[in-house]
């Protein structure tokens, strides 16, 4: 019998992978270039740690549904 897998929740159900990567790479693109007051980089590094940990569930949430997949054809 296969385990149960644990699904990991997104913190932002609404957001797809892509879009998270692309406001990421925006705020990384800011930081490098300095881009931002003081200020408004605490708002953006905060920002940017959500948007990791949303991706990072994502891709969680993606590898232990193939796994499952690949336990219930084998």
């Amino acid at each position: 019998m296969a385990a149960k897998i644990k699904k990991v929740q997104p913190n932002n159900i609404n957001m797809r992978y892509g879009d998270a990567i692309k406001k990421l790479e925006t705020i990384v693109e800011g930081i490098e270039n300095n881009m931002y007051d003081i200020d408004i980089l605490t708002e953006k590094i905060e920002e940017a740690v959500e948007l990791i940990a949303f991706c990072k569930a994502k891709l969680k949430n993606t590898e232990e549904g193939v796994e499952k997949i690949f336990a219930l054809n084998s």
